[in-house]
């Protein structure tokens, strides 16, 4: 599994861009998109909405704070959350197959993190987030490591919005 760090040279500003960049292609791709989000709060659906003509490709976004959410609705195998807890690849992976599997889109993205500022352990400090994808054949998650100390709670949830945006684009163009 590939790892991103990050710091302050990324820039955030592109984040209404590759939003944008994100909701043409989808639509120019005629390909629906759905997200489940833990610690992003539904940002990664909010900025997508906030697209013209995200209404054509934006089918569901599924806010899954609590692992109780995770398991229940999305149907992360409560072993996955037990034996790997709930900021791991693997439950990243299983929560973006379980909103696929909902609503049935072509692209399903997850994340799910420890935006702090507290939180964190030695294993995962605050700034761990995992990204989970479901795109055709493809199965994968992502790390973000967003772990500087200059990152508060609101950048990292930025950073990892446009992460996942980043990479969906990526996996969309590649695709037209």
């Amino acid at each position: 599994m590939d790892e991103i760090i990050y710091n302050h040279k990324h820039p955030i500003e592109n984040l209404d861009k590759t939003v944008t960049q994100v909701v043409k292609l989808l639509l120019l791709s005629n390909k629906l998109i759905a997200s489940a989000e833990s610690c992003t709060g539904g940002m990664i659906s909010q900025l997508i909405t906030s697209v013209s003509g995200a209404s054509s490709v934006f089918e569901l976004g599924i806010c899954s704070y609590s692992n109780r959410i995770k398991h229940q609705i999305l149907g992360v195998p409560q072993e996955i959350i037990d034996k790997y807890t709930e900021v791991s690849a693997q439950t990243a992976i299983c929560m973006a197959e379980g909103v696929k599997k909902i609503s049935g889109a072509d692209i399903s993205v997850s994340v799910t993190g420890i935006a702090g500022p507290t939180g964190g352990t030695p294993d995962k400090p605050v700034g761990t987030v995992y990204a989970g994808f479901v795109y055709n054949d493809l199965k994968f998650a992502k790390l973000f490591k967003l772990t500087d100390k200059s990152f508060d709670r609101e950048a990292i949830r930025k950073y990892t919005a446009l992460s996942v945006l980043e990479i969906v684009e990526y996996l969309l163009t590649e695709d037209v």
